[in-house]
């Protein structure tokens, strides 16, 4: 196991694990990404995003170039939220401008029956990169590792892309809600594996995305996707060499169940940007720190508006006190036609209001 530089940043841990921080940390999902010129060069010369995503130096130089740029206090591990079902043999592919499609979706009882969690060795790319990432950040700041919840996989595994209706997933949840479950148990395992295997790596927290959660029924939500982040959180590994390594889950769309979600063992839920920070702080009480959740589409303002907006949201949260914590973020990924500069004045207001907050 390689010997890795003391981190020299932990304001992100800390504030997941709800100790005292003396500003509120930022990072923004996406971060490594389109809007930045650098990413967009780098893309080129690995000829496509899975040229990218598959090879560790260039998911190191990612990486590491919003770090470069604004002193944020988390780094996000570049990769895709869908390698998992990829290494189970499903086919992932990219079509420019439509997203990830897989070539061998679940269509049939037997594609499901047959499916099995994938051999960890194929997936050894990603945490080749994480530990060189962890290497080359040198203790700057934390790493975050991540995943799709098992129903975010399942959605395009069973629609072999994504959608906006999910008619062929629904169908088969109301319909044969068995072969659901099937795959859900499949897969719950399969990211618990893959996320302890990024634990191992190197990385220091880590993070499920139910990015389609929110696209669930009341009822459905907890059955077939709640259940099984819960089982994934169950099977993590929190500790490694006698240090906390937190866990962050977080369902676009899924404010209504911001209670339920913060009973599920995590110790952080992700919001995204339809929610009132200071309901959901007396909400989840001391149970959880919160991360979120500026609208996104905030960046494309003026910098005078974007640092209006950042005010509300932390005050919106409040002064931290003990056994409460907030992580900056947006409410969703960022927008491949972000300005970087604004993002520059986002990240320059969340770390000087955050400090003043504290001051008063």
């Amino acid at each position: 196991m390689p010997q890795f530089a003391p981190l020299q940043n932990d304001t992100f841990l800390r504030a997941l694990l709800r100790q005292p921080t003396d500003h509120t940390p930022v990072w923004l999902m996406r971060q490594a990404g389109r809007y930045l010129p650098e990413y967009r060069a780098t893309r080129a010369k690995a000829g496509s995003f899975m040229g990218l995503a598959t090879n560790p130096d260039y998911a190191t130089e990612v990486t590491l170039q919003p770090l470069d740029r604004f002193p944020l206090d988390a780094a996000i591990l570049f990769s895709d939220i869908l390698t998992v079902p990829d290494a189970m043999g499903l086919g992932l592919y990219f079509v420019e401008g439509e997203g990830p499609k897989f070539e061998r979706p679940l269509k049939t009882e037997a594609d499901v029956l047959a499916l099995r969690a994938p051999e960890l060795g194929s997936l050894d790319y990603v945490f080749k990169a994480v530990t060189q990432i962890r290497t080359e950040l040198n203790g700057r700041v934390p790493l975050i590792g991540f995943s799709g919840s098992p129903w975010t996989l399942a959605c395009y595994m069973v629609e072999g892309q994504g959608s906006r209706e999910f008619h062929t997933i629904k169908k088969m949840l109301y319909n044969r809600p068995d072969l659901m479950h099937h795959i859900l148990s499949i897969n719950a395992k399969a990211v618990a594996e893959y996320l302890n295997a990024q634990i191992d790596a190197g990385a220091q927290a880590v993070m499920v995305f139910d990015s389609w959660g929110g696209a669930l029924a009341d009822g459905a939500y907890q059955e077939f996707s709640l259940k099984y982040m819960q089982q994934v959180v169950s099977l993590l590994k929190r500790d490694k060499d006698g240090v906390k390594i937190p866990a962050i889950v977080f369902t676009k769309g899924g404010g209504q169940w911001i209670e339920q979600i913060a009973d599920i063992g995590a110790d952080a839920v992700g919001l995204d940007w339809t929610v009132n920070l200071t309901q959901a702080r007396k909400l989840v009480g001391h149970k959880v720190g919160l991360q979120g959740n500026l609208d996104p589409a905030i960046l494309f303002a003026s910098p005078d508006q974007i640092r209006a907006e950042v005010h509300k949201v932390l005050d919106a949260y409040g002064k931290p006190t003990d056994g409460n914590g907030h992580v900056f973020n947006l409410g969703h990924g960022i927008s491949q036609f972000t300005p970087p500069e604004n993002v520059a004045a986002m990240v320059e207001a969340v770390h000087s209001y955050s400090k003043a907050q504290r001051a008063s």
